[in-house]
């Protein structure tokens, strides 16, 4: 089992609009919504890929129960599971989402995706999410320490809603290490900072939040300068171009075989769910990155925010090129 930990979860509304422009009244074309926050999206990507997945953090209010109820409809579809390096996924059964949410007096957030359907950009609103109370902060450290008993990775991801202490992650990630499960953060800021420190297995910024992190744009250097601050691997998102993970095994370079248009939201969250996967699979470092890099694009090519097009992935994982770079990290 794969435990997603998403503390500031959401409702996400995505609309899709023929044009967005400023100032104007617009009609909406398409709509869609979904239980979102970057764990649940890694969730509903590893649930796709086969693996029986667990969600927790917190979810409360009028919001809160649409959020959950739609996340007992997950799965939903067939989709394609483990695959052998430079083949094509067989489909099978997608694996169950378990609802381990923690009940919160707040309403949960929304965010609203619009998209414009004539370039391809979206914009993106996203609440702050609930106040949480001290008492509701140590319930979920008690149902946390409980389901990491039963985990084999856990993947901690996203903002801190109100009232949440800046180290929390810092504090999910020895009580991981402490119960000797492997742990990814994807976080940023400041939360980010502390948790590092903490020493997780992995972390996964994008170009921004590494800059953010380290003070460099050179993504060598930052992700070098990233991993001696604590983390023992560091996956770094660069976009369009890939991905760059400095690892204790060495270091390597992967990327899509062209550069695609579409909706980014999700990739990030789907690439997570792609190294996650291949971790618990014992896939070697160039398999995990080559799913973790056709997952993302696959996700920017799908017409709906945070899902991934299959097709498309299924396509694209066999011309994923790696590259290994020396000599590696130490």
């Amino acid at each position: 089992m794969i435990l997603t930990v998403t503390l500031n979860t959401a409702l996400d509304l995505t609309y899709g609009v023929p044009e967005l422009v400023p100032h104007a009244s617009h009609r909406v074309s398409e709509m869609s919504e979904r239980p979102g926050g970057k764990g649940l999206n890694v969730a509903r990507v590893l649930s796709a890929l086969g693996h029986e997945t667990v969600v927790t953090g917190f979810a409360g209010g009028s919001t809160g129960t649409v959020l959950r109820e739609l996340l007992a409809g997950l799965p939903a579809t067939d989709a394609p599971g483990p695959e052998a390096p430079g083949t094509t996924p067989a489909p099978i059964a997608p694996a169950p989402v378990t609802d381990a949410l923690v009940t919160v007096a707040g309403n949960t957030r929304r965010t609203i995706a619009v998209v414009d359907r004539a370039t391809g950009d979206t914009t993106q609103l996203n609440e702050p999410g609930p106040l949480v109370t001290a008492d509701e902060w140590a319930a979920l450290l008690g149902r946390y320490e409980e389901l990491l008993t039963g985990a084999d990775a856990v993947a901690l991801c996203g903002s801190l809603p109100p009232g949440i202490h800046v180290g929390a992650y810092a504090e999910l990630v020895r009580a991981a290490r402490a119960a000797g499960v492997p742990v990814l953060l994807d976080t940023s800021g400041e939360p980010l900072r502390r948790g590092i420190a903490a020493r997780p297995d992995l972390i996964k910024p994008n170009a921004d939040e590494l800059a953010q992190l380290t003070g460099s744009r050179e993504p060598m250097r930052a992700t070098r300068d990233a991993r001696r601050r604590g983390a023992h691997g560091v996956i770094a998102s660069l976009g369009p171009d890939g991905m760059l993970a400095v690892t204790p095994d060495g270091i390597w370079q992967a990327a899509p075989p062209a550069r695609v248009l579409g909706n980014p939201t999700g990739a990030g969250d789907s690439a997570v769910a792609g190294l996650l996967s291949g971790l618990v699979e014992g896939l070697s470092w160039p398999d995990r990155l080559r799913r973790a890099v056709a997952l993302s694009t696959a996700t920017v090519l799908s017409p709906t925010a945070g899902d991934f097009d299959r097709a498309a992935y299924e396509e694209l994982l066999p011309r994923v090129g790696v590259e290994e770079h020396t000599p590696a990290a130490r």
